[in-house]
C-alpha cells in the first residue's frame, strides 16, 4: 500500500489520482497510525514551510515518519513543499527547523535576471543525474511543472538529483538512500510525471 500523508496541506486528490491511475494501491492517511501498513510513503505539500511543520508535529506525523523513514528505511517521495520540509532548516517567514532528512536549507529563489518573476510558476526543463532511479527512462532535459518561491540548497551536492535553470541553478529533485523528492509536481507533469511515479513504485 502507498500511504499519502494527509497533513491538511497537500494537493492530495491530484496526487492520489495520479498514483491510482498508475495502478497503485493507494490510501490517504489522515492518522499517523495509518502509515504503519504503508510499503511506501508520499509526502505532498502546498503552502508555507512553518505551517507544514506545525501540522506534521501537531497531528503526530513527525515522530512516526522519522521512525518509518530513517529507522525502517521505508521509501518516501516528497513533492514540492513535502520536499522542502525534508531539509534541516527553512527560511520562509523566519527560521524554522525541518525534518532534517536532507542536510541543507530552504531559501528563497533569487534569479539573476530581474525579468524572471518569483514565484517560479510553469513548465521548465531539468537536468538530472545519470544514475537517478527516480528519473531513469526519461529523455534528456524533460519538462516538469513547477510552482514555488523557495528551493533547497543541499549541503552535500551529491544529494541533488536534478536541477533547473531559473536565473541560476535551482534544485529540482533530491535523493538520499530511501528518500526521494521533487520540487516540481509529478502529478501535474503529464507523461513524464507519471514515469516518475512509475519509477518510485517499482523502486526497491
Amino acid at each position: 500500500m502507498i500511504g499519502i500523508v494527509d497533513h491538511r496541506m497537500g494537493n492530495l486528490l491530484s496526487v492520489y489520482n495520479a498514483f491510482e491511475y498508475m495502478g497503485a494501491d493507494v490510501e490517504l492517511c489522515g492518522d499517523p497510525r495509518d502509515l504503519e501498513d504503508a510499503d511506501k510513503i508520499v509526502l505532498p505539500g502546498v503552502g508555507a514551510f512553518p505551517d507544514c511543520m506545525k501540522n506534521l508535529k501537531e497531528l503526530g506525523f513527525q515522530e512516526v515518519l522519522n521512525r518509518l523513514v530513517l529507522e525502517e528505511k521505508r521509501p518516501v517521495l516528497g513533492i514540492c513543499l513535502g520536499m522542502q520540509v525534508m531539509a534541516e532548516w527553512g527560511e520562509e517567514f523566519g527560521e524554522h527547523q525541518g525534518l532534517g532528512w536532507i542536510p541543507g536549507r530552504v531559501v528563497k529563489i533569487k534569479p539573476e535576471d530581474p525579468g524572471l518573476k518569483v514565484p517560479h510558476v510553469g513548465w521548465n526543463n531539468i537536468q538530472y543525474s545519470a544514475d537517478s532511479p527516480l528519473l531513469k527512462g526519461l529523455p534528456e532535459s524533460p519538462d516538469f511543472y513547477f510552482v514555488h518561491s523557495f528551493h533547497m540548497e543541499c549541503t552535500d551536492p551529491a544529494h541533488v538529483d536534478a536541477w533547473c535553470d531559473y536565473g541560476g541553478r535551482v534544485t529540482a529533485a533530491v535523493r538520499r538512500d530511501n528518500i526521494f523528492a521533487t520540487q516540481f509536481h509529478p502529478e501535474k507533469s503529464q507523461d513524464f510525471g507519471l514515469k516518475i511515479i512509475e519509477n518510485f513504485l517499482s523502486w526497491h
